[in-house]
């Protein structure tokens, strides 16, 4: 703990220097169009980066000059193509970035205190920094927004690639779940309950709820003091949004249920279609009975799929699993790691060490008998694996691995597609660069060969 202390402090100390050199640096380090970038914003990146763990390296500042060009080529064109971010958006980045900080500080007044400021200053000063960046990204998404590549693209791409240079695609596997989560009855969650109930009284009565929050709520946001920022209707359950967008600010709600415990939340502020509230999440623990039923549960529905042959294991897991994330997706676990493409094969080194133990002895085709594993938040389920394929260690093939070639291809055309984007606008753009940062292998060719104004 002291260690981790130690770093936040460093984090805050030199994010707090790099703004007080902000304030009295005013050298030009740059000009793209007629936006200046100057050298104390290079610096105050730079001091970010140290500040996270990075090794003190000037090739960096490179980079960040690099960056920040970009960052103004692509609001300028996001200004003429009218790509906005709105207020809110900007908004819940700098709640968002403020949560950290405050979280790896220890907690709000000791954050200000390494600043040298208020929170509430220090959001104004980083804000137009995060919506510069926001409107970039935005204007990127536009750029690469109708890009797609054809089946004969991924092919033309993979018989590129050099045959003594083709990359060993590691064993896979598909596995399916049927989970049987401990359900605790109304008894034996009444004392959970109760604690929030009584949390909830002691706030009513005047104590602080930032301060109860840290010391008592069981969820991420305990080190903030419960503050879960500005969000829409959709980040919530909708036990949890039903009476954040019903209380007015000030207000407190009463204690209720959702899936993850029972909470109490205090409306703290009300904007359009957000809302910034706090709140105490008390997680009730599962019992040994609790288990011992989720156990039975497993038995019997292993023990009827074992005597119907008819029964498929997608139709039990939609059925019967508590898994609200794989029981639609056929019981079928995604790669973490490619979650985007919805990918099933999961390769077996990323595989959750006490699922690749149970399936390494099974067959393609079976599922196992109930088993007692350990979830990543500690909780313990009951769970009948499935597995569905194995796809041994290979060298890549268009017939077997075409998805994460399509992948690769799309990649590598959205990469040229963007580099193709910035090469043209800094042909059409006046860009000035100082000595000090001209000499960037990186901007090499970057600063305009007239010094006549970009139009």
């Amino acid at each position: 703990m002291k260690k981790i202390a130690k770093a936040a402090l460093g984090l805050m100390l030199m994010a707090g220097t790099a703004f007080a050199q902000k304030q009295t640096l005013d050298k030009v380090a740059a000009v793209v169009g007629n936006s200046p970038i100057l050298q104390s914003d290079i610096e105050l990146q730079y001091a970010r980066y140290q500040a996270e763990g990075g090794t003190p390296n000037p090739d960096i500042k490179c980079q960040i000059m690099q960056t920040l060009i970009s960052q103004k080529l692509l609001g300028q064109q996001a200004v003429i193509d009218s790509v906005q971010v709105k207020d809110e958006e900007v908004d819940n980045e700098v709640d968002r970035r403020m949560r950290g900080m405050i979280q790896r500080a220890g907690g709000q007044e000791r954050l200000e205190g390494f600043l040298g400021r208020s929170v509430i200053q220090y959001k104004d000063e980083i804000r137009d920094d995060l919506h510069e960046q926001l409107v970039a990204q935005r204007m990127r998404e536009k750029i690469i927004e109708k890009l797609n590549v054809t089946p004969q693209e991924v092919k033309e791409f993979f018989e590129k690639i050099p045959k003594d240079s083709l990359p060993t695609i590691n064993k896979e596997v598909e596995v399916g779940e049927i989970v049987f989560q401990p359900k605790l009855t109304k008894e034996e969650k009444a004392v959970y309950k109760q604690k929030a109930e009584d949390l909830r009284a002691r706030v009513k009565k005047g104590e602080d709820f930032a301060s109860l929050a840290r010391l008592y709520s069981q969820d991420g946001s305990a080190a903030e003091g419960g503050d879960l920022g500005f969000a829409d209707r959709n980040t919530y359950v909708k036990e949890f949004a039903a009476y954040a967008f019903k209380l007015k600010a000030g207000e407190i709600s009463p204690v209720f249920e959702t899936d993850f415990g029972f909470h109490f939340l205090q409306v703290i502020e009300r904007r359009g279609e957000q809302v910034h509230v706090r709140h105490i999440l008390i997680v009730p623990v599962p019992t040994e009975a609790s288990l011992s039923r989720a156990n039975h549960m497993a038995d019997s529905i292993y023990t009827v799929m074992k005597k119907n042959k008819a029964i498929d294991f997608s139709s039990a897991a939609a059925y019967y699993s508590d898994n609200k994330e794989t029981k639609y997706n056929g019981g079928m676990m995604l790669n973490l790691e490619d979650v985007q493409s919805r990918s099933t094969l999961i390769p077996t080194d990323k595989l959750d060490p006490q699922v690749a133990l149970v399936i390494d002895t099974m067959k393609v085709g079976e599922f196992s008998k109930p088993q007692l594993l350990t979830e990543k938040d500690g909780k313990k389920d009951y769970k009948i694996l499935y597995l569905k394929s194995v796809t041994d260690a290979h060298k890549a093939s268009i017939e077997k691995d075409f998805p994460k070639l399509k992948e690769q291809a799309y990649n590598a055309k959205m990469s040229r597609m963007i580099s193709e984007w910035f090469e043209r606008k800094r042909k059409e753009t006046y860009i000035r660069i100082d000595e000090q940062n001209a000499a960037c292998p990186q901007l090499k060719g970057w600063a305009s060969t007239t010094t006549a104004q970009a139009n």
